[in-house]
C-alpha cells in the first residue's frame, strides 16, 4: 500500500512538470508570434509608404529665410508620419551633388527632374509669403512618376509671425487630411476685419487725450509764481477732451470733414482751462491721413501790465510816478476773463486694428507772445456687422 501511493505521488509530480513546461514553452512560441507580427507589421507599412522629399518652400516678405521655413516644413511633414521623408542632410548633399538649385525648384518640370535625381516618388514644395497683415501659406504634393500635384492647399493666416512653426504645421495638417485644434485654428486664421469700399466713411468720434507745450512769454506766464501773476505750472500740460466731426465730402477714399473739439488742459497743476476748436479737415482713408485747420477759442484771464529793467513782470498799477514802460497784455490770473483766440494747425494718421480706430495727431497754433504744440491721440470702435 505504501509502494503504491508512493509511485502515485511521483506520477502526479510527473505530469506536474511536464504540464508547467508544456505551458512554458507555449507561452514562449506565442510570444515568439506576436514579436513576428509586429515586426512584419511594421516593415510592411514602411514598405507601403512613399518617399517624399521636401524642396523649394519660396519665402517672400518674412523674417525666416527659405532654409528655415524648409526645415520647419521637413519637421511637420515628419510627424505625420504618413510618408518615409527623406532626411535633410541627404537632400543637401544630392542637392549639391547634382547641381540642383533649390530656389529654383517651383515649376513641375524642375521639381520632376529633382525628384527623379533625389530618388523619391513624391515632392513637396510650396510658398510662405506675407501680404499686407495676412500671411499665405500654400503647400502641394508633386506625383514624380505622373508630373501631376496629388494635393495642393492654401491657407491664409494672421500676420503673427512669431507662430509660423504652428501654422505650417496646420497647414500641413490640412493638405493631408488631418485634423486640427480648432481652437489654435481660430486664433491664427479668424480676424474680424471690416471690409471697405470707396462709399466707406471713417468717423472718428470719441475721446482725445493728449500733452501740449507752450513756448514764449505765454509759457514763462504760466509758469511764473503766483505771486507774480503766473499759474505756477508745468511747462507741458494735459489735454482731455472729445471731438466730434461731419462730413460734407465724400468722394472715393476722399473726405471732408468738419471738426468739433472741446479740451480741459493743466488739470495736472490745479488749473481748469477750457477750450474749444472748430477745424476743416481733410481725410484720406486708404492711408488713413488728415489735414486739418481752424480757430480755437478759450478763456484766459489777463492783464496790462510791464517788464521793468530787470525782466521782471509788474501790473500797470504799480507802475512807478514818472516812469516810461512799454505798457503789455500778458496772461495774469490777478486780471480779468478774456476770450482769446487762436489758430490751430493739425496734422494726423488714423491707425487701424479690424475696427478699432486709433487716431493720432500733431498741432501747431503759432502766436507772437508763445507757440502753443502739441500732441493727441484717441480711439473709437466703429461697428461691426451683425
Amino acid at each position: 500500500m505504501y509502494f503504491y501511493i508512493r509511485n502515485v505521488h511521483k506520477k502526479n509530480n510527473k505530469m506536474k512538470t511536464l504540464n508547467y513546461n508544456s505551458m512554458k514553452t507555449l507561452n514562449f512560441k506565442i510570444r515568439m508570434i506576436i514579436a513576428m507580427m509586429v515586426f512584419f507589421n511594421s516593415v510592411s507599412v514602411t514598405a507601403q509608404k512613399s518617399s517624399i522629399a521636401v524642396v523649394g518652400i519660396s519665402t517672400t516678405g518674412i523674417f525666416n529665410d527659405q532654409k528655415t521655413v524648409t526645415n520647419m516644413v521637413q519637421l511637420e511633414l515628419e510627424k505625420t508620419n504618413l510618408y518615409s521623408v527623406l532626411d535633410k542632410y541627404e537632400v543637401n548633399e544630392i542637392v549639391k551633388e547634382k547641381g540642383i538649385d533649390p530656389e529654383d525648384c517651383q515649376s513641375k518640370s524642375k521639381l520632376m527632374d529633382a525628384g527623379k535625381k533625389l530618388g523619391v516618388s513624391l515632392m513637396f514644395s510650396g510658398s510662405v509669403e506675407r501680404m499686407n497683415e495676412k500671411i499665405i501659406i500654400s503647400f502641394r504634393i508633386l506625383d514624380v512618376s505622373t508630373g501631376e500635384y496629388v494635393k495642393s492647399g492654401v491657407l491664409e493666416f494672421l500676420n503673427l509671425e512669431k507662430e509660423l512653426q504652428i501654422m505650417i504645421r496646420i497647414s500641413v495638417n490640412d493638405l493631408l487630411g488631418i485634423e486640427n485644434d480648432p481652437n489654435i485654428v481660430n486664433m491664427l486664421i479668424n480676424y474680424n476685419h471690416p471690409i471697405e469700399s470707396p462709399s466707406t466713411k471713417v468717423k472718428l468720434n470719441g475721446t482725445r487725450m493728449g500733452m501740449t507745450y507752450v513756448s514764449g512769454d505765454y509759457g514763462k506766464r504760466m509758469m511764473a509764481s503766483t505771486r507774480d501773476g503766473g499759474y505756477n505750472m508745468f511747462p507741458v500740460t494735459s489735454m482731455f477732451g472729445y471731438q466730434h466731426e461731419l462730413q460734407y465730402i465724400s468722394a472715393g477714399s476722399f473726405q471732408g470733414l468738419f471738426e468739433f473739439l472741446g479740451t480741459l488742459n493743466g488739470l495736472e497743476s490745479g488749473a481748469f482751462i477750457p477750450a474749444v476748436t472748430f477745424m476743416n479737415g481733410f481725410r484720406f482713408n486708404n492711408g488713413g491721413f488728415e489735414l486739418a485747420i481752424g480757430p480755437s477759442f478759450r478763456v484766459i484771464k489777463t492783464a496790462y501790465g510791464y517788464y521793468d529793467a530787470t525782466g521782471k513782470w509788474t501790473l500797470e498799477s504799480n507802475m512807478p510816478v514818472g516812469a516810461d514802460y512799454e505798457i503789455v497784455e500778458q496772461i495774469d490770473h490777478r486780471g480779468d476773463f478774456k476770450m482769446s483766440t487762436s489758430l490751430i494747425i493739425a496734422f494726423g494718421k488714423t491707425i487701424r486694428s479690424g475696427y478699432l480706430n486709433i487716431p493720432v495727431n500733431v498741432y501747431v497754433s503759432p502766436r507772437k507772445e508763445g507757440t502753443t504744440y502739441g500732441l493727441s491721440l484717441g480711439f473709437n470702435l466703429s461697428k461691426s456687422p451683425r
